[in-house]
């Protein structure tokens, strides 16, 4: 299964293809401060889930805050999870020292 995330700023929201095909799939943020992206929810359509795609499109959007310099809060409990159990992406936690 070949996993690519796609990024919609416009709906402030990271997505899937699988194999090609667009799924319905969503790593949704808002920005709530100048440099703050905040990962307010994560979905994956059922029939999908368990298969790593959620943590793919998780930590494509960790890697683009890291890239443009955004402080992360993880409102989405599955983000911060994955946070918890990555200790290279904490220092993107807003309020922690880089």
């Amino acid at each position: 299964m070949n996993v690519v995330v796609t990024h919609n700023p416009a709906d402030q929201a990271f997505g899937a293809k699988v194999d090609g095909q667009e799924i319905d799939a969503e790593l949704a943020y808002s920005l709530p401060a100048p440099r703050v992206m905040d990962f307010t929810h994560t979905y994956v359509s059922e029939e999908l889930r368990g298969q790593g795609i959620a943590e793919e499109m998780i930590r494509y959007g960790l890697d683009y805050a890291r890239e443009n310099g955004y402080q992360v809060v993880a409102t989405c409990p599955m983000v911060a999870h994955y946070l918890s159990r990555h200790p290279d992406y904490q220092s993107l936690l807003s309020g922690k020292s880089a």
